[in-house]
């Protein structure tokens, strides 16, 4: 019970921000509520003065001052007190849905508000996580994340929120109502009453335990989905090319129907409470009939007291169906809940200390200093590494994929950090720097070119925030990009389409590095930045590469040996150690793992 009352106040949590808005719906349900009441209350006199046209008979222990309103009913005609009824019950129906749509607008307003909000904080928290994390998550898994599992809390808070509140304030002042009326009248009807009350919402709360735990299952079924939709989609080309359209196709009706099953069971138990719920609330009015029928026959009570307190017990059978069916929603909510916290909650690895202090300048040099790094639950893929490199120095690291050289790089802009060991820009370690400072120094193009689904000038302009024109059409030149583009449909205007699938492996190459170009850092990181170039586009943009290594401090995971021989310094990495350095002549002649290299990768 703790964990539930713990695991429900934080997805209330989510709707803090509205607590305005929450009020003045409430206040709205409140007003429905008690109009609901007086509405029920209009039974008495129109079966026992109107329709019968008898004195309303009440139990001797009514407060006065309703035995004083009956008394004045009891002296008023038939017509007069038909046409006050008719009045005023239109006006009080009226104001009553006035204050229906004004809550219910309301609670969507919030519903809707926490959607946007959490889904703002969910991408936030994707933004502030270190790469770590999404070594461990499937893409389809965290999308799922933002679209279903929000959904599910939407609903509990628009709808499922909304009956909880109004839906609690009907059961409370018509069960008193009931109550009292049972109490007046007949212990045994009180009696009754009670015992109600908890056949329905005992097994309710069970049942929807288990609704739980199926939409938990519900949940991971839907971000399998989305994450095989995600991979499958993006790989479609190796799909076709290795004629796997059946095998992916069978995938994905298995993990569909494993979704589907899910779905049921959780549906078929939802729907269950409903009709549970009315056949003990009948059972329990059939009772309640037989018991006050004989009062009515020997005229103790009055028909329209009878049937004030049976519409007032049938009356807390719709709110109590409709809490047991709120509670169900309630255990969907909580189950996406958890697993949104789990993000929520999620630590970064990389963090920013609390006195980290700005770069100024970089004037000297970048040492690592027995740097050892490992992933999580991995051997270390990086073993005492010890390397200096000087202001303007530019250095290559090869070696046989997996030695560590790309792991190696990502350490400088703080992607991760290492477990042993540190590095220095200048004598300080760049743990002492702010994140934004200390990457805003350092550019990169990669192997793998991350494009955007929007203009080719706003993807070069994501190097630089605020870039003009000018500035954009030169990156372009410069890396030898602006020929392709100005025959594009639109120019710079022109949509790459998702991850640049309009363009050649070549042109998207181009636009990374004029990316960088226009970043102009004054370190610059190149992982085998022209391996995607056929000869005529390497060969073209080659003068470009070396105008953007000028004057900077640069490091390179060398593909093309063009690149190689034109740096100052070149490390062989081996097992993720570095095992000799020197340039391109001494080590292409003592030693064997660069010859070899030389002769498999870089030979032309």
């Amino acid at each position: 019970m703790k964990k539930y009352i713990k695991d429900y106040l934080k997805l209330l949590k989510f709707v803090l921000p509205c607590k305005g808005l929450i009020v003045i719906a409430t206040i709205c349900m409140l007003v429905s509520t008690i109009f609901d009441g007086i509405t029920l209350s209009m039974i008495v006199p129109l079966a026992d003065r109107i329709l019968a046209n008898k004195q309303i008979i009440v139990p001797p222990n009514l407060p006065p001052i309703v035995g004083h309103w009956i008394d004045r009913i009891n002296s008023l005609g038939q017509m007069l007190l038909l046409k006050y009824i008719v009045i005023f019950m239109v006006v009080l129906f009226f104001f009553k849905e006035i204050f229906i749509f004004v809550q219910s607008y309301l609670m969507n307003v919030i519903g809707q508000r926490v959607v946007m909000d959490v889904r703002n904080k969910l991408y936030a928290k994707f933004q502030e996580l270190s790469l770590d994390f999404y070594v461990k998550k499937r893409v389809g898994e965290l999308i799922s994340r933002v679209t279903n599992d929000v959904g599910f809390i939407m609903n509990a808070l628009s709808y499922g929120l909304t009956d909880l509140i109004y839906q609690s304030m009907r059961a409370f002042f018509l069960g008193l109502l009931s109550f009292y009326l049972a109490i007046i009248v007949s212990w045994k009807l009180f009696l009754i009453s009670l015992l109600i009350f908890p056949l329905i919402v005992l097994p309710a709360v069970r049942i929807s335990k288990k609704i739980k735990k199926l939409t938990s299952e519900v949940q991971k079924k839907m971000a399998d989905l989305n994450s095989m939709l995600a991979e499958t989609i993006q790989g479609a080309h190796i799909v076709k090319i290795f004629c796997r359209e059946n095998y992916e196709l069978g995938r994905f009706k298995n993990i569909n129907y494993q979704y589907y099953k899910f779905i049921l069971k959780s549906t078929k138990r939802m729907i269950l409470l409903t009709p549970f719920t009315e056949f003990v609330g009948v059972l329990g009015a059939m009772v309640v009939l037989w018991i006050i029928g004989k009062e009515i026959i020997l005229g103790r009570v009055s028909f329209g007291i009878f049937g004030l307190f049976l519409a007032s017990l049938m009356s807390i059978i719709h709110p109590l169906k409709k809490l047991t069916n709120v509670h169900a929603i309630n255990q969907q909510a909580l189950s996406a809940s958890q697993r949104i916290y789990e993000i929520l909650e999620e630590k970064p690895k990389v963090v920013e200390l609390p006195y980290a202090q700005d770069i100024r300048v970089f004037k000297d040099k970048i040492v690592f200093e027995n740097v050892w790094f490992a992933y999580e639950n991995e051997d270390y893929v990086l073993k005492n590494i010890n390397l200096k490199v000087d202001k303007g120095e530019k250095i290559a690291l090869v070696g046989h994929s997996g030695a560590g050289k790309t792991t190696l790089i990502s350490l400088l802009p703080r992607l991760y950090d290492p477990q042993k060991g540190r590095i220095l820009f200048d004598g300080l370690d760049i743990r002492e720097f702010k994140l934004q400072s200390l990457r805003s120094i350092i550019s990169m193009v990669s192997q793998e070119m991350v494009l955007f689904n929007t203009t080719v000038r706003d993807n070069i302009a994501y190097g630089k925030e605020g870039a003009k024109e000018e500035e954009i059409i030169e990156a372009a030149r410069k890396a030898n990009a602006y020929d392709f583009i100005k025959r594009l449909p639109e120019g710079f205007s022109t949509i790459i389409g998702d991850r640049g699938f309009r363009l050649s492996g070549g042109e998207k190459q181009r636009l990374s590095i004029a990316r960088a170009i226009l970043k102009d850092a004054p370190i610059l990181i190149l992982d085998e930045a022209t391996s995607q170039l056929d000869s005529v586009s390497e060969s073209a943009i080659k003068d470009a590469l070396y105008k953007l290594m000028e004057g900077k401090t640069v490091f390179v995971i060398a593909h093309r040996i063009s690149t190689v021989q034109r740096v100052d310094r070149i490390f062989v990495m081996d097992k993720g150690e570095i095992v000799d350095e020197g340039n391109h002549s001494y080590l292409i002649s003592y030693n064997r793992l660069y010859k070899r290299l030389y002769e498999l990768q870089f030979s032309v």
